[in-house]
């Protein structure tokens, strides 16, 4: 299954996720003085955001990727907890089940910002546990649900949702079932997650849980081995800021990744996309190893926003795409991305020119057309059919090489400066988005019958049919290799 068919699959993916929901308040502004009143900063308020936080931003992650979630927590009655309600109700693909409890507070971080940095935060809380009537009536649900959900999420805020014994009872309802659970722990006492399946702390978390000093990988990977067997989890998956993710599994398996930020703006809820792109990642039947590098990718994205943010698919895909053909200059690129750079090869005065195919095993024929494409105009862009665009066109057994490989092919082609993938069966919308000045296609077609002909000549472009290398063809490769 390559990256596109994965991240497509999530779609199918249904998550139980159970934690400690609260409100995010974003208030942003200016600051020009001082207060005569106090040494602080005044705030010229510009406006105000609201967004779910904590467990909740693991929802609206899971949403953001695209699978279902049943979603349990414990709110208070008051304004805000009336507020979660709302926003949940918002969010496709969400059941949401929420207890009312009349003696908490519903959770509220206010954060103040001034040119993207962050000036003051406010908490509103109440983490004191929750009564026995309540924790019954949540567990009770836990019950209900879980059967019908491929995994489980604790995200554990350590707002008092959690009590040692409810932790346990919901670890053990999920085993019953054979279900894997997913925990973001909190605190110092991991010993309240033992038999979940995968543990995601922090280095930091991980050193208080421990009473360890972390030095170094070698430190990590020790601590990491003696907490998979003390609490008899699978593995356990450390974020390590800056430094990137390790895995530890208990077969003995040992992976480091390098972070993938290419620029850190707010690290406010990485580990809600972590946890959520872990979760979906491994229902959709990925690997351990498979599942940490689409969370390490997928964190990086969300780091370079503002404010507890989410990382959509087509995103997700774009980045995984450049991140496989860096050494190519991130030449495969996504359909925004292509019209920005377009745009200002434009403004240079650069003719662009464009093609399109699936170029399935890449061949003589191939490369001629690219090179007497290039030299129609300055900058020659690929509209390449996605791996499912090809099967509908030629079908279940084409193509030969994924998308990825192909991709990654052209992008190494001199004469090719921009890949963009699209997954319709023709390129007529990339073709009316990019508008190049020269459409190119082999002289097998008449401009009559090319896609997108009669829109570019519309604003004065040219389409132009290149002479093709006779006895040259994919197709014709494929069956000379299975004579």
């Amino acid at each position: 299954m390559n990256d596109t068919q994965l991240i497509n699959s999530f779609s199918s993916a249904r998550i139980l996720c159970v934690g400690d929901v609260m409100i995010d308040q974003f208030i942003r502004g200016t600051t020009s003085r001082i207060s005569p009143e106090a040494p602080v900063p005044v705030l010229h308020i510009k406006e105000e955001a609201t967004v779910l936080g904590g467990a909740g931003n693991v929802v609206r992650n899971l949403e953001a990727l695209g699978c279902s979630i049943t979603f349990l927590s414990v709110i208070g009655k008051d304004r805000n907890g009336s507020q979660v309600q709302q926003l949940l109700k918002s969010i496709p693909k969400v059941n949401s089940y929420l207890i009312v409890d009349e003696d908490r507070a519903t959770t509220t971080k206010t954060r103040f910002i001034a040119a993207n940095q962050q000036i003051l935060r406010t908490d509103w809380e109440q983490t004191t546990p929750l009564n026995v009537n309540t924790e019954n009536e949540l567990l009770a649900l836990f019950q209900a649900h879980v059967q019908s959900h491929d995994l489980i999420i604790l995200s554990d805020y350590a707002k008092g949702l959690f009590s040692p014994a409810l932790l346990q009872s919901l670890i053990h309802e999920a085993q019953i079932h054979n279900k894997r659970i997913l925990v973001d722990p909190k605190g110092q006492d991991f010993m309240r997650y033992k038999g979940a399946t995968l543990l995601t702390p922090n280095r930091q978390e991980l050193e208080q849980a421990t009473l360890s000093a972390i030095q170094n990988q070698e430190d990590l990977v020790d601590v990491s081995q003696k907490m998979i067997n003390d609490l008899n989890l699978e593995a356990m998956i450390i974020t390590r800021g800056s430094e990137g993710m390790t895995l530890v599994e208990a077969s003995g398996t040992i992976e480091h990744l390098q972070t993938q930020a290419l620029e850190v703006f707010d690290v406010s809820g990485a580990g809600d996309t972590v946890i959520a792109t872990l979760a979906v990642s491994l229902a959709a039947g990925t690997s351990m190893s498979k599942a940490m590098q689409l969370a390490n990718t997928a964190g990086g994205i969300v780091v370079a926003k503002v404010g507890t943010a989410v990382v959509h698919p087509d995103e997700f895909l774009t980045t995984l795409h450049a991140q496989e053909v860096l050494a190519h200059e991130k030449k495969i690129v996504s359909c925004e991305t292509a019209l920005n750079q377009i745009q200002k090869w434009k403004r240079r005065g650069n003719r662009i020119v464009f093609t399109n195919g699936c170029f399935d095993l890449l061949h003589p024929g191939h490369i001629s057309l690219l090179r007497q494409a290039k030299k129609a105009g300055d900058r020659l862009v690929i509209g390449l059919n996605t791996d499912n665009s090809v099967q509908r066109l030629k079908g279940p057994t084409r193509p030969i090489q994924e998308e990825s490989a192909r991709a990654f092919v052209l992008s190494s082609l001199e004469s090719v400066d921009l890949v963009v993938l699209f997954e319709e069966d023709t390129p007529l919308k990339l073709i009316q988005t990019l508008k190049p000045d020269v459409l190119v296609k082999g002289a097998d077609y008449k401009i009559e019958n090319v896609v997108g002909a009669s829109f570019v000549q519309s604003y004065g472009g040219e389409v132009l049919l290149i002479n093709l290398v006779e006895g040259e063809s994919t197709s014709r490769l494929v069956t000379k290799m299975s004579a």
